[in-house]
């Protein structure tokens, strides 16, 4: 009988210091909650992100004022600014890449908005998909053949973002031709042109927020709406950096090659460059040399010097 009322004793104080500990907590919560609308800011509270009243892409304007459109264009704004390791280098990228890609479009008369389709198609890389597509504007091959693009196992012009973005351009402008819209361009980068026109068709509609498509394309234009907002006023979305945290375009000089390169290890060493750094600035060559049989004149990006160290 004393060993089981020693247990009992065991026991209770046990539980008696678990409840004080579990007392004292709470009431360190409760000093810590935020006791105004600033103090509430300044810490990380997860908390939803206003929708806009009104929005528009490429000078086209978003329905906000259907729930429908709402909701799904909310789904993005909260699944884009709550992953935040890929917003902020989404900010970093745009920063490096943004002014070039919308120098092109501005020369052919895109509208800048569409530098976002790069962000959500790449990331502002160079990336290859599980499809094969490839390079920050993702084309299949045949498409990139159909609009001028080299590819071949020497030289893959998806990776050339000069060319590759005034290939995309060219895209958009056929696709705004055909559909009378730049939205439904978007639209049909994702879902090809044949099936937007398909659905167009058998649902008896003219406008890409009243088509029913299936979830990838469904998500595609508001994914952009998303991105599109987020890059062009991230503070209101908490994202806090200054100009050093962002990525630099390093400048660079065009050399004209018009024949044949045995060797770019010793291409360039000749710019006082390494052949890492060549193939940084012209991804576009994929093997480490250059047929050019046909003696086409190709445009080599070298950096200008002092932004590299070389051995």
């Amino acid at each position: 009988m004393k060993s089981v009322k020693w247990r009992y004793l065991i026991v209770f104080f046990s539980f008696s210091t678990a409840f004080l500990l579990f007392a004292q907590q709470q009431l360190k919560d409760e000093e810590n909650w935020p006791k105004s609308i600033e103090d509430f800011n300044n810490r990380h509270w997860v908390s939803a992100h206003p929708i806009p009243k009104e929005m528009s892409f490429a000078d086209e304007a978003v329905p906000l004022q259907n729930p429908d459109i709402q909701e799904r264009l909310d789904r993005e704004i909260l699944v884009n600014a709550y992953w935040q390791s890929n917003a902020f280098l989404l900010l970093k990228r745009i920063h490096k890449y943004g002014p070039l890609i919308d120098s092109i479009l501005m020369a052919e008369a895109v509208p800048l908005d569409f530098k976002y389709l790069a962000v959500i198609e790449s990331g502002l890389q160079n990336a290859t998909s599980p499809a094969g597509a490839k390079g920050f504007w993702q084309f299949m091959r045949s498409t990139a053949r159909e609009f001028d693009l080299e590819v071949n196992a020497n030289v893959d012009e998806r990776f050339n973002l000069v060319l590759a973005t005034q290939a995309a351009a060219r895209y958009l402008k056929q696709a705004r031709d055909e559909f009378g819209s730049w939205t439904l361009a978007a639209a049909s980068y994702n879902a090809g042109r044949t099936g937007i026109r398909r659905e167009l068709q058998r649902q008896g509609v003219s406008d890409y927020y009243d088509l029913l498509l299936n979830e990838e394309t469904s998500r595609y234009l508001f994914r952009l709406l998303a991105v599109k907002r987020l890059l062009e006023e991230p503070e209101q979305y908490g994202f806090q950096y200054n100009n050093d945290h962002l990525y630099q375009r390093i400048p660079t000089r065009k050399v004209i090659v018009d024949t044949a390169v045995t060797d770019f290890v010793a291409f360039a060493e000749q710019f006082g460059i390494n052949y890492k750094i060549l193939k940084i600035h012209n991804p576009w060559l994929r093997e480490g040399h250059l047929n050019n049989a046909s003696r086409k004149v190709y445009t080599i990006d070298i950096p200008e010097p002092g932004y590299y160290t070389v051995p």
